[in-house]
């Protein structure tokens, strides 16, 4: 399971000229599913997300957790993160779970950040989405379930 993780000011999903799913402060993670990942990915991820230390303290270091300022999360799915584009000119998604088993996992990897007390908002899966976000650093991190990167 893969993330891009940003730190944003507010970001937004629109559907069909329709806000879907909207935070201020917080976060917004894109989210991709892999073939091969488990309930367990997606644990890790939630959990690592909700106290990645991204945000600043009363001194300005990133020592402060989306939990620690009152953030939100926007979670959005994107099996283009598993996009291999190392040959040719078309990427190839074979390694991108198949849609009904990511939506499972998407849909615990969300109700795991809602657990850990955070407030989330989301895109709608496989839909096309518009996404508006407003990066606050900026800070961006890429994170893997398997420890790739």
């Amino acid at each position: 399971m893969r993330a891009v993780v940003q730190r944003v000011l507010r970001g937004s999903v629109t559907v069909d000229n329709e806000i879907v799913g909207q935070i201020g402060h917080g976060l917004v993670v894109l989210l991709g599913v892999g073939c091969g990942d488990t309930v367990e990915d997606a644990y890790y991820l939630a959990d690592k997300i909700s106290q990645l230390r991204i945000f600043d303290d009363q001194e300005g270091k990133l020592n402060l957790s989306v939990q620690d300022v009152g953030g939100s999360v926007l979670a959005i799915s994107q099996f283009t993160l598993f996009g291999d584009c190392r040959k040719g000119r078309r990427p190839s998604y074979s390694e991108a779970a198949r849609p009904e088993e990511a939506r499972e996992l998407y849909e615990v990897f969300v109700q795991r950040l809602v657990s850990n007390g955070l407030t989330t908002a989301t895109g709608r899966f496989q839909e096309h989405m518009v996404v508006e976000i407003i990066n606050d650093g900026p800070v961006t991190l890429l994170l893997d379930s398997r420890k790739q990167f």
